[in-house]
């Protein structure tokens, strides 16, 4: 029993010379480690729109809001902090988390405290989508194709869609979304179109 008292004695001799373990946060700037899990923040450089982050979520804390309208059809995403727990799978699962910069990333900061729920998000500019060319759906943003074409290199000339997306980032092709219609034909092959549409366009016969 006298064991233990001695070793906190000891304890109890070396905080007072040397003082507490812990910072003096907050009348000193904390410095957290470099791994350190903090507040997680988009980069308008590297986030792509796809929407990997917040499949991955486990806590629903971010969401992508689609506006699709005859002027313009842009995607936005959305990170709530005051829902996140700072789990990591957001960064961990990034699309472009090996790129520099990564789409999302977590920081050091930690002192997030607010009285506004609203202003406590993360998030993107407004990313614009590409849209079939038969049926107006939403494929996915063209930042998110244009990055799968770069990774693609050469292969990418066997997706139409990404071949002809990459046309048009370089200026060399003009593409009108068409009214929806129920109906498509071989040569729409060699457009951009979703998933759906392509497979009518190749495999059913008319």
């Amino acid at each position: 029993m006298k064991l233990p008292k001695i070793r906190e004695l000891i304890e109890a001799v070396t905080a007072l010379i040397k003082g507490p373990y812990t910072s003096d946060f907050p009348h000193k700037e904390h410095h957290p480690a470099k791994r350190f899990r903090g507040k997680p923040e988009y980069s308008n450089e590297g986030c792509i729109a796809c929407t990997a982050c917040a499949l991955v979520c486990p806590m629903r804390a971010i969401e992508y809001r689609d506006v699709v309208t005859k002027e313009k059809a842009t995607r936005k995403m959305i990170l709530h902090l005051d829902e996140c727990h700072y789990c990591g799978q957001c960064s961990a699962l990034c699309t472009t988390r090996d790129d520099d910069p990564p789409g999302i990333r977590h920081t050091t900061k930690f002192d997030l405290a607010g009285f506004d729920r609203a202003q406590m998000v993360s998030t993107t500019d407004e990313k614009e989508l590409a849209l079939c060319e038969i049926c107006g759906d939403v494929i996915t943003a063209k930042a998110h194709l244009e990055w799968v074409a770069r990774k693609l290199g050469p292969l990418a000339f066997s997706n139409p869609t990404l071949f002809v997306e990459s046309l048009k980032g370089m200026g060399f092709a003009e593409g009108v979304v068409q009214a929806a219609r129920d109906y498509v034909t071989r040569s729409d092959r060699i457009k951009v179109l979703c998933a759906k549409c392509r497979r009518k366009a190749t495999l059913e016969k008319f």
